[in-house]
């Protein structure tokens, strides 16, 4: 079982200081992560606020601009400093917030730290130009970049006491982040492209005859490219049916963070589903109402229930 700290003890100035500041990047750069971790009691929602700063670094070295070799530089020094805040040796006169707010919240929960070296390398798959030619080698990267993140998360969140098959949480927590990263890479299709990068299997894209890639607003000519997006669609929702029985083993106000994040990309996935080729003209997204809808139902069980129905009808 895996127990996260509920209470903590007195917090100093510096410190919540560096929690603000990760929180402020947080607000700033993850509308849908915000949204979801403002459900969080403060301790928690400050230790989620310092992994998504740490990560959002390491993507930013990424996505960037720099040379590749400059960028596998910073990503190794990035690795440094995450030992740095391993071994405990990040005081909290620091100069850089982030290491600061990480350090104490690897301090306060059980953080899994080796999971953002598993982020570091994955991002490192992206410098080097990194494809995929079937959907277990695409696994491998959202492991890294997503999966990995679910079970950071998880270090914060904890177990419930007592919770039936809390033992496989860490496993559930992984799937909902490949269920979440494959939305991503779904509305993320044609800015990827332009970019230079192919997420999706080489296979899939052949089967559906997409294989030219996706630089403008309509598919490539001949191919099927809503077939190609409702069978990832339906990859991603059997991800997320088996991710959210990660939620019955969390306490309430975590469980509803996960449900919220979580709720937005299923929303998103529907949305996909419906109008595939809307993901060639533009980013799809959630206006603010339907997001603060989304948490509402996520404190109050709802979506989490909806799924967890679905589930049984599909099994029976």
């Amino acid at each position: 079982m895996i127990r996260a700290v509920e209470s903590e003890p007195l917090v100093s100035a510096q410190v919540l200081a560096a929690y603000s500041y990760c929180e402020a990047v947080t607000a700033g750069q993850a509308r849908n992560f915000a949204y979801g971790i403002r459900l969080l009691p403060a301790p928690k929602r400050r230790a989620m606020s310092a992994l998504y700063a740490f990560s959002r670094r390491i993507d930013d070295i990424g996505d960037g601009a720099l040379a590749d070799e400059v960028k596998v530089t910073r990503l190794e020094e990035a690795r440094a400093l995450l030992g740095r805040i391993r071994a405990g040796a990040v005081e909290e006169d620091d100069t850089d917030p982030v290491a600061v707010a990480l350090a104490h919240a690897a301090r306060t929960f059980p953080i899994p730290l080796e999971g953002l070296d598993e982020l570091i390398d994955g991002v490192l798959m992206d410098v080097r130009g990194t494809t995929y030619e079937t959907w277990e080698d695409l696994k491998v990267y959202c492991r890294c970049v997503a999966g990995a993140i679910g079970r950071l998360s998880l270090g914060v969140f904890g177990t419930e006491p007592g919770a039936r098959g809390a033992e496989r949480a860490p496993e559930y927590a992984d799937t909902l982040g490949l269920a979440l990263q494959l939305t991503n890479i779904l509305r993320d299709i044609r800015e990827d492209a332009e970019g230079g990068r192919v997420y999706l299997p080489a296979d899939d894209l052949a089967k559906f005859g997409c294989s030219a890639g996706f630089r403008g607003p309509t598919p490539p000519e001949g191919s099927d490219f809503a077939g190609l997006v409702h069978f990832e669609v339906r990859r991603a929702r059997a991800l997320f049916a088996e991710g959210y029985r990660l939620l019955p083993l969390l306490d309430r106000r975590s469980g509803a963070c996960v449900a919220a994040m979580a709720g937005i990309y299923r929303r998103l996935l529907d949305r996909i589903e419906r109008e595939p080729e809307a993901v060639l003209r533009g980013r799809v997204s959630l206006p603010g109402h339907e997001k603060a809808y989304v948490a509402v139902r996520g404190l109050s069980g709802l979506d989490a229930r909806h799924v967890n129905r679905r589930t049984i009808r599909r099994r029976v």
